[in-house]
């Protein structure tokens, strides 16, 4: 029985660690709870919070100092929502840049092996004429 207990209590500790932490309903002592958030920085969260709740993560990456997108995603993936939503909007840019420049790339690679192809397929015909003009040369004078 004592085991039974002391399971669940192990299991409830572990879901309260887990669990998420709202930036508008948060003490400093749960921010602080969240890796990445020292005392300095949950005074910073809470002192915005007493101008206004925060609207979503933009909102508390322009007003709290020391929030950028990085910081933001990085709390985000500790734990931190702002109004039960999760940061992401870095990894969705990253993701679509980066997309974006591969097709970029893909495109620029395939230009140039194109012109490549053409400059090649140009210079096959130039030596080819010069072929059947040299060849035509000799014979005409070969007729007088």
């Amino acid at each position: 029985m004592l085991k039974k207990i002391l399971v669940l209590l192990a299991m409830l500790y572990a879901a309260a660690c887990f669990a998420a932490v709202d930036v508008n309903k948060a003490t400093a002592t749960e921010l602080d709870a969240v890796k990445g958030i020292g005392p300095v920085m949950s005074k910073r969260i809470i002192d915005e919070r007493k101008k206004g709740d925060f609207k979503n993560w933009d909102d508390l990456v322009s007003r709290v100092k020391g929030i950028g997108d990085a910081t933001a995603a990085k709390l985000s993936a500790e734990g931190l929502t702002v109004k039960g939503a999760e940061f992401k909007k870095a990894a969705a840019a990253k993701k679509e840049e980066k997309k974006e420049a591969k097709a970029d790339k893909k495109e620029e690679k395939a230009a140039a092996k194109e012109s490549k192809k053409d400059e090649k397929a140009a210079a096959k015909d130039a030596k080819k004429e010069d072929k059947t003009a040299s060849a035509a040369k000799p014979a005409a004078s070969a007729k007088k």
